[in-house]
């Protein structure tokens, strides 16, 4: 199967990342089926879907008359049955659960047509354990969109060990046409690239703010003020070019063997969770989150990615 073979796309879930990815076929003109547990969840998931939209459109991205057009590409069903008839490559977008994942890829086997591509957008997930109960594992592939998918362009494509070139090859073509950054995992290692550089961030994160060493407010001031400006521009092996490999081996020879070795989770973060401080969803984390700072901090974040995604070369 070629790109150009490709007509229908389902996409499994209304949830952050469903409602998203639906939104960038169906913006590419593809016809999609959406599918969702009830009527009230692809209702909230149409509505976010609009909202995304409009959001685009206001800043230039989309022009307005496309919208109802982009909308109308876009059908809501809740069976399986209904969401892979015909679809020629199918996007899964449900809870971050092996087991759950698994029972719905055999299901995907029985219902899509046999020419049909199963992706996940897991997180983390191996795709080769994804496909152990389909018959299919050479079509089977994980294709990890970021949160919000319509505001961050990087789709990671990740093959399973019976995965085909030739799935590779059309993930890719499909996620350039959708106008995402694709990059290659040639090898399904847990939390993937993207991940594993995030939460290794976030373990010396919490490991500086455990040990006293600095406040949550500074660290995170240090990150945003300083090297995580230029990470926008130069990610960490171009800024190790730019600075001198030399240099950053004579760094790495003295401050490694200080840095965090947890290899759980740390207690400062557990401590958080015990106590139900969960941060926005509880109103408490690391910081007191009331309704007006969430909402600032929230559009001044939606503001810089636009401003990024209006300013992307790829």
């Amino acid at each position: 199967m070629q790109l150009e073979d490709i007509k229908g796309i389902a996409v499994l879930g209304t949830g952050t990342m469903g409602h998203g990815i639906a939104l960038l076929c169906a913006l590419a003109g593809y016809q999609v089926r959406l599918f969702g547990r009830s009527e009230d969840s692809l209702e909230r998931g149409f509505s976010q879907i609009r909202s995304g939209l409009e959001l685009l459109a206001r800043n230039g991205l989309v022009d307005d008359f496309r919208i109802e057009g982009v909308m109308e590409n876009i059908k809501g069903v809740t069976t399986l049955a209904e969401a892979a008839a015909g679809a020629d490559f199918v996007i899964e977008a449900v809870v971050e659960n092996l087991a759950v994942k698994q029972g719905l890829f055999q299901e995907l086997d029985a219902l899509a047509p046999p020419h049909a591509i199963l992706a996940s957008t897991t997180s983390g997930l191996d795709p080769t354990e994804l496909a152990a109960l389909t018959r299919r594992p050479e079509r089977v592939i994980v294709t990890h969109f970021w949160n919000p998918p319509h505001l961050l362009p990087l789709v990671e494509i990740v093959r399973g060990e019976k995965t085909a070139a030739a799935t590779v090859d059309l993930a890719r073509a499909l996620v350039i046409r959708l106008g995402r950054k694709p990059i290659e995992v040639k090898k399904a290692v847990p939390g993937f690239v993207g991940n594993r550089l995030q939460f290794a961030l976030l373990r010396e994160a919490l490991y500086i703010v455990e040990q006293g060493w600095a406040t949550a407010e500074d660290v995170d001031a240090a990150v945003k003020y300083s090297f995580g400006r230029r990470l926008a521009v130069t990610g960490p092996l171009e800024s190790a070019d730019l600075g001198g490999l030399d240099v950053f081996y004579n760094i790495q020879s003295y401050l490694n063997q200080d840095l965090c070795h947890e290899r759980g989770p740390l207690q400062l973060l557990k401590e958080k969770v015990e106590r139900g401080e969960l941060g926005i969803k509880t109103g408490r984390g690391f910081y007191d989150w009331q309704d007006e700072r969430v909402l600032s901090i929230k559009k001044a974040r939606e503001e810089d990615l636009i401003k990024r995604l209006q300013e992307d070369k790829f």
